[in-house]
């Protein structure tokens, strides 16, 4: 049953309710989706849709339905030697096995959704670095190399001894089911490991768990962190940060009679915590369209009527795909949607406003992130949603703002900036990474996880994200290492410094963009210097929008390149592109550093400028702009 979540006192009054240890919580995810499967039997609990039309074949499993498969798919794991301490990998798009998949790996070992869209020899090292034993990932199917991909990583993880194959022909009807066959690539072989079929395999089980369950918490998940470009570390969840997860969206999110929207890919935390766990821990009905989420084939144009299929209550989504969204009539009833989630992200204003005045909706922007099992605090459904922040703590979340200091840490006052830094039951000192050295200073006061994000709390304990201290470009919710679009570069003959951050996008809320300067004497265009970058950088999203040549980069006393410098000339030169696109009569004359919003552009203005209208432009990207007088 939840409960008020207007303000940060609510979230306090619940959390002294009593103790954290002491409310009657399920010890294992096995037990949660029991408890729910015994409350709501009939109630459905997941659907998925091969295809995104709102009258498409779709398949819903009541929470009878999914408990069983979940239980014969874990003894199925078990059967294959995965114990408590082995690692199940989950190369797979969004579908009802993936949510199978993902519960009964908790359930016999330790799950570990991966990114199908990483490279194989990524895809490869995380199955070495986690011991995988066993993968579950498709079948050969039309549109889609996924199966090829799984094929070369597991063929270099020399652990994996059984690779399971999910067929998404079976969502389909006739007469396309029938022609898959006869144009579907030849299954990938060539490794090492035995192949079998996933739904074939399971059925032979039984439907209740063959093996006791746990009897002491322990790892049931490894998610991997970013990963578009260079090696993700892999974070490690306990069984009981899982269940602070389902606690705390059963308690103050969903409910038994909620709808849920989930078009985010089930290897992030945002889709397996926040929404699956959080819904399997209240009863609610999950609905996935397409195995590629917001990616597939018509999500965007079918969002609404899909909305309206499913009597939709809650909206899963992040800045990007509101920005698709908003560019599409709501041409359906929605009349049932109550709210819209947000993160991975910052949101623009202007987006808030435009999906508020189309769908009478608000948005709710939250924060969470892997190391921390995911949440961390949101904008309470029920109170004040301050635009820009990611709002309140949760219940028996302890945020704190820490600035370094020659004489150690010291806490930060109301609206000072530093780092966040977090401690909740989802976070597990000492052991966040599966890699020990990783997480060496990792923790303040040996139980604040440090998030790497730069911060403020205002007096309302509103929280703020003013930047990153990890310096990574967030294009879209996808997590890019500057270094290495900057190694690429320097190995470019021509290139004595590079420098890449993220510049301005209404889209993408960032996308890469970097600056060089040249070896003496060098000659090189900034369009050889894209054609360079295009052979050496393998993911395409890393892939900068902009190369730009400078006399010298700015730097540090150390020399280092020092980056604010080079975020404030993209802000610059993005904004007045955009501005003179729209036949605006402004410009951008500086961009300052602002201790509560970060990086600010002044916006001089000349005649009849329309000061509304270019508002609203400049509330399509995440930085925040005054009026230069």
């Amino acid at each position: 049953m939840t409960k008020t979540f207007a303000n940060f006192e609510d979230g306090r009054r619940i959390q002294n309710e009593m103790p954290y240890e002491e409310r009657d919580l399920p010890r294992s995810i096995y037990e949660m989706l029991t408890r729910t499967r015994d409350k709501f039997p009939g109630h459905n609990a997941i659907s998925f849709q091969l295809e995104s039309g709102p009258t498409d074949k779709a398949e819903t499993l009541t929470y009878t339905q999914l408990h069983e498969q979940v239980c014969q798919a874990a003894n199925l794991f078990r059967k294959l030697g995965v114990g408590e301490t082995d690692v199940v990998a989950l190369i797979l798009p969004n579908s009802n096995e993936t949510v199978i998949s993902t519960l009964a790996g908790c359930v016999a070992g330790i799950v570990n959704p991966i990114n199908p869209m990483l490279e194989p020899e990524q895809i490869a090292a995380i199955l070495r670095e986690t011991k995988a034993k066993v993968v579950v990932t498709l079948k050969s199917f039309p549109k889609t190399d996924l199966a090829q991909k799984a094929a070369e990583a597991v063929r270099h993880a020399p652990g994996v001894h059984t690779v399971l194959e999910v067929d998404l022909n079976r969502y389909l009807s006739p007469p396309k089911s029938w022609i898959v066959p006869l144009i579907r690539p030849k299954n990938p072989g060539g490794h090492h490991a035995d192949v079998k079929s996933f739904n074939s395999e399971i059925r032979k089980q039984p439907k209740t768990l063959a093996f006791a369950d746990i009897s002491a918490d322990r790892v049931s998940a490894y998610f991997h962190t970013g990963g578009t470009t260079g090696m993700p570390k892999v974070a490690q969840h306990k069984n009981s940060g899982i269940i602070y997860n389902g606690w705390v969206g059963s308690t103050l999110l969903y409910t038994e009679d909620d709808n849920v929207i989930c078009p985010l890919p089930m290897f992030h935390v945002f889709a397996c915590h926040v929404i699956l766990m959080s819904a399997m821990s209240a009863g609610s009905h999950v609905v996935f369209p397409t195995p590629a989420g917001y990616r597939g084939d018509g999500v965007f144009d079918n969002f609404w009527k899909l909305c309206e299929r499913w009597k939709i209550t809650f909206a899963i989504t992040v800045p990007t795909a509101i920005s698709a969204l908003m560019q599409r009539p709501v041409d359906a009833d929605v009349s049932a949607l109550k709210t819209a989630f947000s993160g991975s992200a910052p949101l623009p204003q202007e987006l808030f406003n435009r999906f508020e005045k189309a769908t009478g909706v608000g948005i709710v922007e939250g924060y969470g992130l892997t190391e921390a099992t995911c949440l961390v605090s949101c904008n309470p459904v029920d109170g004040e949603k301050r635009i820009g922040s990611v709002g309140h703590p949760f219940p028996y979340t302890d945020v704190k703002i820490i600035r370094d200091t020659p004489e150690g840490p010291v806490e930060c006052a109301t609206d000072e900036v530093g780092e966040i830094c977090v401690s909740n039951p989802g976070i597990w000192p000492g052991n966040t990474y599966t890699e020990a050295a990783k997480n060496k200073d990792l923790y303040h006061y040996e139980k604040f996880l440090r998030t790497g994000d730069l911060g403020r709390m205002d007096a309302d304990m509103y929280l703020w994200i003013t930047g990153r201290a990890k310096d990574l470009i967030i294009r879209g919710g996808h997590n890019i290492d500057p270094a290495e679009i900057e190694e690429a570069l320097l190995a470019h003959e021509a290139v004595g410094f590079a420098g890449a951050i993220g510049q301005p996008d209404q889209h993408a809320g960032e996308v890469p963009c970097a600056y060089v300067e040249l070896v003496a004497g060098a000659q090189v265009t900034p369009e050889e210097l894209m054609k360079h970058c295009k052979v050496h950088i393998h993911e395409r999203a890393a892939m900068p929008k902009h190369v730009e040549i400078l006399p010298e980069l700015p730097k540090t006393a150390v020399g280092k390149v020092f980056k604010p410098d080079l975020r404030k000339s993209a802000i610059k030169r993005v904004f007045d592109a955009a501005l003179k696109k729209a036949g605006h009569s402004a410009e951008v004359t500086s961009v300052v550093e602002d201790k509560k919003r970060g990086l600010v552009a002044q916006i001089k203005t000349t005649g009849n400028a329309d000061r509304e209208a270019i508002g609203h432009l400049l509330g399509e990207f995440v930085y925040a702009y005054d009026w230069a007088e």
